[in-house]
């Protein structure tokens, strides 16, 4: 199986990282979309149900693939012999930031659910801060890949 890994190696890498772009893309983006849905989407009708609409399709169809995928080209990484160092300081910062951002998904996910049924008690200030929250995982993520400190 690691002789499999090894040689696969390549095109393993170059999934992760297309699902990394996708799925951050994601993580962008919903925020933005509450930020707006919060400040003018609150009454039942339009545009609040469009907002609905493509939180619910983002989500869905977009950002949960993609963090499946993240997960298991990922972890085929991980497994793959000579690619991680555990003695390392740098794999366990990318672990707890990537573990970190599945919990922003998860939370992201909460407050779609949230929206839908008319139950978001949280500003668009709110959303907006907490749209930081991606940016400082992922420069953790990226130093720690790249700089391997």
């Amino acid at each position: 199986m690691t002789d499999l890994l090894a040689t696969i190696y390549p095109w393993t890498k170059s999934l992760h990282v297309i699902a990394v772009i996708t799925w951050m893309a994601g993580i962008f983006y919903l925020p933005r979309l509450y930020v707006y849905h919060a400040e003018r989407g609150q009454a039942p009708g339009e545009p609040g149900d469009s907002f609905t609409v493509m939180e619910h399709k983002l989500l869905r169809y977009i950002m949960n693939p993609s963090m499946l995928a993240v997960w298991i080209f990922g972890l085929a990484l991980v497994f793959t012999p000579g690619i991680v160092d555990w003695t390392m300081v740098w794999p366990w910062t990318k672990a707890a930031a990537v573990l970190a951002m599945t919990w922003y998904h998860h939370w992201l996910a909460l407050r779609r659910k949230e929206f839908a049924r008319g139950d978001n008690s949280r500003s668009g200030r709110t959303y907006r801060m907490m749209n930081e929250v991606p940016t400082l995982l992922l420069l953790v993520i990226v130093f720690s890949v790249i700089v391997k400190f």
